[in-house]
């Protein structure tokens, strides 16, 4: 891959993304990274791998049996222990989480339930301890749980608590981006599409009570906010787009300084097209999706183009991060 130069503050930055070896064509759309060294990544074919040497190696971390299951999202404390979680239709015997606390050697199924119409999307965690972990609406209404030991065992927030979807309204288990919560707080966020609005769902006590905001990006069938990332309390990006028109220039990327009550379109977005996640490298915004990966200086208000390689996920340590795609892709952000 070319070595691509951009110029976002006052002094020059160059990044790249190099290709690691992950030994599998496994479509890969959950990443977590937990140091410059520690990287976990989960996909299908019931595929989890972990790398602890940067992504010289990655070892399979493949859990007996299951190989049929689909790995969305996976978060991880340490190179030890992590909880990773499948999406696909519960009365197929999909809907699972799974948690393991030796490296992966061993892992146990820590929930699992088989009632029609849940699907899970995704998982994030406040600290070591607090957990959330939510999927499509069921009964008009989205399927949340939670955990408050460290993902030992998840509970169904009472469905009373949060507000009614809109007809076609669901979340897009693109890469168990579309939830995102503020460490050592009790915010999180949900982003949706599907409806005749893209919305993002709320909650200031651990996912107890929730609110929605409507936003002005784009959405329907296939179409709404994919990825969300905040860097405070107050402070957000979404992400989004059209997976049935990847490279779609429809306005995709908007801010938030109020918490999420309300959301201003910005960008455009470098380069155009479909964005399923963000990440923070320091100062800097990253987002990534099949049409490329574009660098923001201001926290989303501008973006520049990085390049054209195409992720599904991207997760960062630090200034260490990875991102990873379809058959096989895994590749780590070199920054110098």
């Amino acid at each position: 891959m070319k070595l691509l130069v951009f110029f976002l503050m006052a002094l020059p930055v160059s990044a790249q993304w190099i290709l690691q070896n992950s030994g599998t064509d496994a479509s890969f759309r959950a990443v977590c990274a937990v140091s410059e060294s520690t990287c976990w990544v989960g996909g299908s074919k019931g595929t989890l791998l972990r790398t602890t040497d940067g992504g010289t190696t990655w070892e399979p971390r493949r859990i007996p049996g299951p190989e049929t299951l689909d790995f969305r999202d996976v978060h991880a404390f340490s190179a030890n222990v992590a909880v990773a979680m499948s999406a696909g239709e519960a009365s197929e015997g999909k809907a699972r989480i799974y948690r393991t606390t030796d490296g992966g050697q061993t892992w146990k199924l820590v929930f699992q339930t088989t009632q029609k119409g849940v699907f899970l999307d995704g998982l994030d965690f406040w600290d070591a301890t607090h957990g959330l972990c939510f999927g499509d609406p069921v009964d008009g209404k989205f399927y949340v749980l939670t955990t408050g030991d460290g993902g030992k065992t998840w509970q169904e927030v009472p469905r009373t608590n949060f507000p009614a979807v809109l007809p076609g309204e669901a979340a897009f288990a693109a890469s168990g981006t579309s939830i995102v919560v503020v460490k050592n707080s009790k915010l999180a966020w949900i982003g949706t599409g599907g409806g005749s609005f893209a919305r993002v769902f709320r909650t200031a006590d651990r996912g107890r009570t929730w609110q929605v905001a409507q936003t002005p990006m784009p959405a329907g069938a296939s179409s709404g906010v994919f990825g969300l990332r905040f860097w405070s309390e107050k402070s957000g990006v979404a992400v989004g787009g059209n997976y049935q028109a990847e490279r779609d220039s429809t306005f995709n990327v908007m801010r938030t300084e109020d918490g999420g009550k309300t959301w201003q379109a910005t960008g455009p977005m470098r380069p155009g097209g479909l964005k399923e996640g963000a990440a923070l490298v320091g100062k800097r915004l990253v987002a990534v999706g099949p049409s490329g990966t574009g660098v923001s200086a201001d926290f989303g208000k501008t973006w520049q183009r990085l390049d054209g390689s195409a992720f599904h996920a991207v997760s960062f340590a630090g200034n260490a991060g990875w991102a990873v795609g379809g058959k096989g892709v895994i590749a780590r952000f070199n920054k110098k």
